[in-house]
């Protein structure tokens, strides 16, 4: 007699990796794991943020939430429901700029709603609005290669909210910015998110930013990854990135975490130099 399967429930998590494992097989014909073990829950509406050494497989986390990836062993589950395929309600923001250049700014952010059925007529009302929530109303006719780095990011995230993602997963998508443009998208996507309450994974090597950003942060081991460590940050919101860097709570959670942090990249170091 066949078991029934569990319904989702409305209390479930948003996300969890339950004692996953992800091997793959290398060009050279090796068998290679990216993580081990590894458990992470993400509730409804938390921004989480993961942090750990170069190559420990802080992307591999993202593609098995997107159903990019199936764990090799351990079960990841999305609202309560196991992964099967790509899931229309979750949303990514790369590192590199996921536009399409022969299109110009407007056609970009409305693409995603005409895919999913929506008129051309409601998909560019809506486009106009999300430009003027990301500072961009007069830039709509523009192509993508006349905006700065700060501009098609607040295009990649009109692009991304425009399609109300229940989950929404980013992959160190700041890092090619200056300090000070990050510092100002930082405040974008809070404000964004604020508003959304969209349930975030957001992979950085950046600490003060994933301090800045974060409800819970997951320190990562040199790979293949595990979880060393979980850190809730309480600190007040809204916030402001600008002036919450200055805290001395923020501080305080920099020099705790970063502590633990080190030991990862320095044995991911040696092992690097080990290898070469």
């Amino acid at each position: 007699m066949s078991q029934a399967v569990p319904m989702a429930s409305a209390s479930s998590p948003a996300i969890e990796l339950i004692n996953v494992t992800r091997r793959f097989v290398t060009p050279t014909g090796k068998s290679m794991t990216a993580i081990r073990d590894f458990s992470m829950t993400v509730e409804r509406g938390e921004f989480v943020a993961v942090v750990g050494p170069t190559g420990c497989g802080k992307s591999t986390t993202l593609n098995l939430v997107t159903g990019l990836a199936r764990p090799s062993a351990g079960e990841v589950r999305v609202m309560g429901g196991a992964v099967n395929g790509i899931d229309p309600s979750v949303g990514f923001v790369f590192q590199a700029d996921a536009v399409f250049p022969w299109r110009n700014v407007i056609d970009n952010v409305a693409a995603g709603p005409m895919f999913r059925g929506v008129s051309k007529r409601e998909a560019y009302a809506e486009a106009r609005e999300w430009l003027a929530r990301v500072g961009l109303p007069r830039f709509e006719n523009h192509y993508p290669h006349q905006l700065s780095g700060g501009m098609r990011k607040r295009v990649a995230l009109a692009q991304t909210f425009i399609n109300q993602p229940k989950i929404l997963l980013m992959d160190e998508p700041f890092s090619a910015l200056d300090v000070q443009t990050r510092v100002v998208m930082h405040d974008v996507l809070l404000k964004l998110w604020g508003e959304s309450k969209a349930s975030v994974v957001f992979v950085t090597h950046d600490l003060d930013e994933a301090i800045a950003l974060a409800d819970k942060i997951y320190v990562l081991t040199a790979g293949p990854a595990t979880v060393k460590s979980v850190y809730t940050v309480d600190l007040p919101r809204p916030r402001i990135v600008e002036e919450i860097r200055y805290d001395q709570r923020f501080i305080d959670y920099s020099r705790l975490i970063w502590n633990d942090l080190r030991e990862e990249v320095q044995t991911s170091n040696r092992r690097a130099s080990e290898a070469a």
